[in-house]
């Protein structure tokens, strides 16, 4: 565990760029901005990066009376990842850290982080495990819990691990969209629109080819918030938009990860991942009536595995009268139309 008995002065400091990707969410985008500014590390550059919102952020950024933040707003609406992606190419820090416009970092979040990648240059990342909270910004200690199981935190202990491969991708415990401080120079940015709304999850990947090892911190130092508005939840729900968003995200990723060489032990779980995905786009091409496409993606999903009940529910809902199938895509029923993750 990090423990700094002085923060030495900015002079001394390695720049750290924050940005923080945002989209309509004002109330939860000035919490967010508090937690950056409140952190016992000091020498920061923040980079508020609005995608279109309708209305500017800037007069809560004014709000706080400080240098260290900045704007810059699309022109129009580009989508996360290339918000994202935008944002990292204007970042000068030695490490650079994502911000969800939603989520809360604890004061000492830089500066438990920053230190192991000081002491050990052959670190791309350093990250920890965070908090679930609610809308209110409540912590839901059940779903904190039952976030650091799923992506194994748990069974991790605080060090260095090299490669990440299976940490960061498999078990997906790196959570680079608000947990994690990534060196600049390891990762290639300009790469990340592609993985729209996973460009956190890509973003771990191009981590991992860096070669350079991942540092985890056990504590928990940041808060992610759960509410109606959030994009897995959305993408959860009946949107077929947001699902076609994910569905479309996921497979890109999963298809690279399987055409990676430096992932081929891990080809058949990124293979089934991308059956998922593939199936999700086909159910949400049917909930919109586009037919032709949601069997072409659901044939795809088909031919990538030896049997899912889910896929070919879908696939048989395709061939019915549009009424019938329209019924079907709309069920609600977890074991056919989603995946609890």
């Amino acid at each position: 565990m990090n423990d700094f008995t002085k923060i030495p002065s900015n002079s001394l400091l390695p720049l750290i760029s924050v940005i923080i990707p945002t989209y309509n969410r004002s109330a939860y985008l000035k919490e967010a901005i508090a937690s950056v500014i409140s952190q016992t590390y000091t020498n920061l550059e923040i980079i508020v990066s609005d995608d279109c919102s309708d209305e500017s952020p800037q007069p809560i950024i004014d709000s706080f009376h400080d240098a260290r933040i900045r704007l810059r707003r699309n022109s129009r609406n580009f989508g996360i990842g290339l918000n994202a992606t935008h944002a990292f190419a204007e970042a000068n820090g030695k490490y650079v850290a994502s911000l969800n416009d939603d989520d809360r970092w604890e004061k000492d979040f830089l500066e438990k982080l920053v230190h192991p990648l000081e002491e050990n240059s052959e670190l791309a990342l350093a990250f920890c495990d965070y908090y679930v909270m609610d809308d209110h910004g409540h912590v839901h200690w059940t779903a904190t819990q039952k976030h650091s199981h799923r992506e194994q935190r748990h069974k991790l202990n605080e060090g260095i691990y090299q490669p990440f491969w299976q940490i960061g991708l498999v078990d997906q415990a790196v959570f680079t969209a608000s947990a994690s401080l990534i060196r600049r120079a390891a990762v290639r940015w300009e790469k990340l629109y592609e993985a729209g709304v996973f460009w956190d999850y890509y973003l771990a990947y191009l981590a991992c080819r860096s070669g350079q090892g991942a540092y985890y911190c056990s504590e928990r130092l940041a808060y992610y918030r759960m509410h109606a508005q959030s994009e897995n939840m959305v993408s959860g729900s009946r949107n077929a938009q947001a699902k076609i968003r994910k569905g479309q995200a996921a497979t890109f990723c999963h298809r690279c990860f399987m055409e990676d060489q430096n992932l081929r032990s891990y080809r058949s779980y990124f293979q089934q991942e991308w059956a998922h995905a593939s199936t999700t786009l086909g159910i949400a091409f049917l909930r919109i009536g586009q037919i032709e496409d949601a069997r072409i993606h659901l044939h795809q999903s088909l031919r990538q595995q030896t049997f899912n009940l889910r896929t070919l529910v879908a696939l048989t809902a395709s061939y019915l009268p549009q009424s019938m199938s329209n019924l079907l895509a709309h069920m609600r029923n977890p074991g056919l139309f989603a995946k609890l993750r």
